[in-house]
């Protein structure tokens, strides 16, 4: 127990720097996937984030394919991580072939080989903002320990993304939050370029141009900007070379 709460603590001092570095709801919401994949019994997680019209939309995932699988549930407006955000309440599903009420989401989920999903709103009393969604590959519900874990994690997240609208105005924190969508666009788009020129996946490439951003101190997307621009070579980014000044 005493080494799960240094690692808690370790991710929370994570999460913390996102916010007060500099607010990138692209960053904290890709920390809040990784981190609940490192302490949690979870073999993956997404996040979405609803934009300024109250329609969610994907912010992050452990991996290309679970960003997919998210987006078929706001294509087919219907899976738990909707319902999570919806109702405000946790959903938890342990084996998805005994439910019936996400059939394309059921099957698309099964193969790429999920069992098991809980979603969790991203909430501060009335205010919901996102949900985040954790899947595991073997059949069952998450242990309440992890649940209630994960669900302080949610909770963290939304209080730094909740708490920047209140100390901004709220219109640049939407402004923020659509400018983070476009954003993600740009990223996808820096990643396929990065895939290509190295014939690596869609994962490795976005590691590849995550690290690079870190080892230059450059936010992601603006790195991501400088790749589909050629303003930076591609070959540095894969490699991780710094460039010399």
């Amino acid at each position: 127990m005493a080494q799960r709460d240094r690692a808690l603590t370790t991710v929370l001092v994570r999460l913390v720097d996102t916010l007060v570095a500099d607010y990138d709801p692209l960053e904290l919401t890709q920390q809040l996937v990784e981190t609940s994949v490192e302490l949690l019994a979870a073999d993956a997680a997404g996040v979405m984030l609803a934009d300024a019209d109250g329609h969610l939309q994907v912010f992050a995932s452990t991996s290309e394919e679970l960003r997919l699988l998210e987006l078929l549930q706001i294509q087919s407006a219907a899976g738990p991580c909707l319902q999570a955000f919806h109702t405000g309440t946790p959903v938890r599903v342990g084996d998805i072939t005994e439910t019936t009420g996400w059939p394309v989401f059921g099957q698309r989920m099964l193969a790429e080989g999920f069992r098991g999903v809980c979603a969790l709103p991203l909430r501060l009393r009335e205010d919901r903002i996102g949900a985040l969604n954790l899947f595991t590959a073997e059949p069952g519900v998450l242990a309440e320990e992890d649940l209630r874990i994960g669900q302080a994690l949610a909770d963290f997240a939304t209080i730094g993304i909740v708490h920047a609208r209140v100390l901004a105005d709220s219109l640049m924190v939407n402004d923020q939050l659509a400018h983070a969508l476009n954003s993600r666009v740009i990223i996808e788009q820096a990643k396929g370029m990065l895939a290509e020129r190295a014939g690596v996946d869609m994962d490795t490439a976005f590691h590849a141009l995550r690290r690079y951003a870190r080892d230059t101190n450059r936010r992601l997307a603006d790195l991501a900007h400088a790749v589909v621009d050629r303003g930076v070579e591609l070959d540095a980014v894969l490699s991780g070379h710094r460039p010399q000044p």
